[in-house]
């Protein structure tokens, strides 16, 4: 009878030895991604007794091509090969209304975007999905500001801050991050249930939980839920937010990379205008975020 028991406790364990496995990227030199993002972002403020509304849709594409594996990192080539952006106001309607794929005659701002598509930046990815290096985004920010046609060195100096926060190498770097930063480290083995925590920093500051829930031969399924921290400070706007985030992952079990990702937070807080002084202007920023790899 003991032997019994001994041989079922063995078996127990062998079984949820069995459950672990490491997750993490398992790319091959040469294999390409393509991926699509739609992005919506509702920012609320109200301003003596008045609420105004302002919307922003965000499409992109985007490829991706492995390079090098080194170091149980990898060397990703990447290239942005679309990019629209929408912005509308409740009270002004469209303020800005961008397709990089066309360029309109005297419209700086599609120029401006169309001159960074198919100019490629290359990435290092961690086995984990950490980004830890990004060569070229800055690159991508001279292009635009040489396209722009602007002289005025004042302006110049001020579109080109705000340009680096989004597409310049450090912030770049945060913004794939929210895309590919899934996995524990490489030293953990995690089973269906399981849990860890990363964080990634930027204008968004994000406290996250990740939890395994279910994978099968060749479908990894994730979880996260976050603690969010949104601190902007510009020549336009300050702001200072807090508030949470979740987000669903389907990947490739073979390969690590995601299938689809869905990202929606709620934050809330503060704004101040300069021109405005001190005042304090009741914001709330709601936002959805779709990846999904097409190729």
């Amino acid at each position: 009878m003991k032997k019994l028991f001994f041989l079922a406790s063995v078996l127990l364990c062998l079984t949820s030895i069995n459950a672990q496995t490491k997750l993490e990227y398992k790319l091959s030199v040469g294999d390409v991604f393509i991926v699509q993002q739609n992005a919506k972002q509702v920012i609320t403020q109200e301003m003596q007794g008045m609420s105004h509304e302002l919307t922003n849709d965000i499409t992109g594409e985007y490829k991706m091509k492995v390079l090098e594996k080194k170091d149980g990192a990898y060397s990703i080539e990447m290239s942005f090969t679309d990019l629209n952006m929408k912005m509308t106001s409740n009270l002004q309607g469209v303020l800005m209304d961008v397709k990089a794929k066309e360029v309109k005659e005297g419209d700086i701002q599609s120029t401006m975007f169309n001159s960074i598509l198919n100019v490629p930046v290359k990435i290092t990815l961690a086995s984990n999905g950490n980004i830890t290096n990004v060569d070229g985004g800055d690159k991508l920010v001279t292009k635009m500001m040489d396209a722009s046609g602007i002289t005025d060195a004042t302006t110049l100096a001020t579109i080109k801050t705000s340009l680096g926060k989004e597409y310049g190498t450090e912030g770049l770097a945060n913004s794939f991050k929210q895309m590919t930063y899934i996995y524990p480290n490489a030293a953990n083995k995690v089973a269906v249930g399981d849990t860890w925590e990363n964080e990634y920093s930027g204008k968004l500051n994000t406290k996250n939980k990740w939890t395994l829930d279910a994978q099968d031969a060749n479908t990894t399924t994730l979880s996260c839920t976050a603690d969010v921290v949104m601190t902007v400070k510009d020549a336009n706007a300050n702001m200072g937010l807090t508030g949470t985030q979740t987000t669903k992952v389907t990947a490739n079990a073979k390969t690590g990379f995601i299938n689809t990702m869905e990202v929606t937070g709620t934050s809330d807080g503060n704004s101040t205008i300069p021109m405005l002084g001190d005042q304090k202007i009741p914001t709330t920023i709601t936002s959805t975020i779709i990846y999904k790899t097409i190729e």
